[in-house]
């Protein structure tokens, strides 16, 4: 606890202050600006500016021993002057330089270009054989298609000059005889035979009933041996093709490549509502399971029984027992589209030949 200071102790204070003279001093004072540095005293005034060094002039600078001094305001540097050992901004010499394509003293060389005729191989066009391979000529002759002439090679049933052939990759030479299943086979110009197939004709083959066939319809089309591709019932009308061309019928029929069919279907009453959307998301057949490709009215129909339907299944009566699943029966069934195909000015029973245009196009589906 700080101690109190009474008038006694004042009195004390001022006695001994008088004992000692007077004023008590505490030393003498420093004067504000003096300072000492090393030994001597310097004294500095308030305010005094301190006077530096000389300060050193812009744009003056000194290179070697010598002191030279070149001031940088007077001299503007240069772009692309440089001095090596002279004064700054002295251009050196490099000689005359050669401008390309400029000047008499450039001397253009003329491109020559420069031949390896060792290296160079003649691409000359080979002739063209006249043989051909064994199951193409199969093929050509109408028998079947290329794979399947394999299948029979392998199996030795063919024979080329009297000789069974089973060696993959044999050439027939014009003048061979080919022989299968006790015929000799020919090969034959590829035709191709557009049918407006009418009701009541059969595409069978061979009937024991005898009734009408369509191969009767297309006798005259052509000296060849042609077949219908697919087939159509007796009561079914519209596109039919024929050919000899084994392997595009063999390609035109296998239903992994998805060929397109057109059908155009009269009912005998209006499709409802409900089995039309059925129908369209798939039902469930005695033989698997069926999704028409497309399904919709027909706009030429007033009424709700005709139907047009897109398939590319090739079951037997597929279009036929998909709606007489549901009760209904097809009074007509008409065959508008096949692979691109339509009987477009094609009149009933009338036939024509496919355009090499047409053909191309048959042939562009993948093998």
């Amino acid at each position: 606890m700080r101690k109190k200071f009474t008038k006694k102790d004042f009195k004390k204070r001022e006695n001994d202050s008088e004992r000692s003279g007077g004023k008590k001093s505490f030393g003498k004072k420093k004067e504000f600006g003096k300072k000492k540095f090393g030994s001597e005293t310097k004294e500095e005034g308030f305010g005094e500016k301190k006077n530096f060094a000389k300060k050193k002039e812009f744009g003056k600078k000194k290179f070697g021993s010598e002191g030279k001094e070149e001031n940088f305001r007077e001299k503007r540097k240069t772009f692309g002057k440089k001095s090596f050992g002279g004064g700054f901004g002295e251009k050196k010499e490099f000689g005359n330089r050669k401008y390309f394509g400029k000047g008499d003293s450039y001397d253009k060389k003329k491109y020559v270009k420069k031949s390896y005729p060792d290296k160079i191989q003649s691409f000359e066009e080979k002739p063209k054989s006249d043989e051909t391979r064994l199951n193409k000529y199969i093929s050509n002759a109408g028998i079947c298609s290329r794979r399947e002439a394999d299948d029979l090679i392998a199996a030795g049933t063919v024979s080329v000059n009297g000789k069974i052939i089973t060696e993959m990759g044999f050439k027939v030479k014009p003048g061979d005889v080919v022989n299968y299943g006790g015929q000799t086979l020919r090969q034959e110009k590829m035709r191709y035979v557009l049918l407006n197939k009418p009701k009541d004709y059969i595409t069978t083959m061979n009937d024991p009933e005898g009734r009408k066939n369509v191969m009767e319809l297309v006798r005259n089309a052509c000296k060849e041996r042609i077949y219908p591709v697919g087939r159509l019932d007796r009561t079914t009308t519209g596109v039919l093709l024929f050919t000899n061309d084994g392997e595009l019928t063999k390609q035109l029929t296998h239903p992994r490549y998805g060929i397109k069919k057109v059908y155009h279907v009269t009912l005998d009453q209006n499709l409802k509502h409900n089995d039309f959307e059925k129908i369209k998301e798939g039902i469930e057949l005695e033989d698997g399971f069926i999704k028409p490709d497309a399904i919709e009215y027909s706009a030429s129909g007033t009424s709700k029984n005709e139907i047009g339907i897109e398939v590319h299944s090739g079951r037997n009566r597929i279009v036929r027992r998909i709606f007489e699943q549901f009760g209904y029966k097809v009074l007509k069934l008409d065959r508008i589209f096949f692979a691109g195909l339509t009987k477009k000015a094609l009149e009933r029973g009338m036939w024509r030949h496919l355009t090499e245009k047409e053909v191309g196009f048959l042939k562009m589906t993948p093998a």
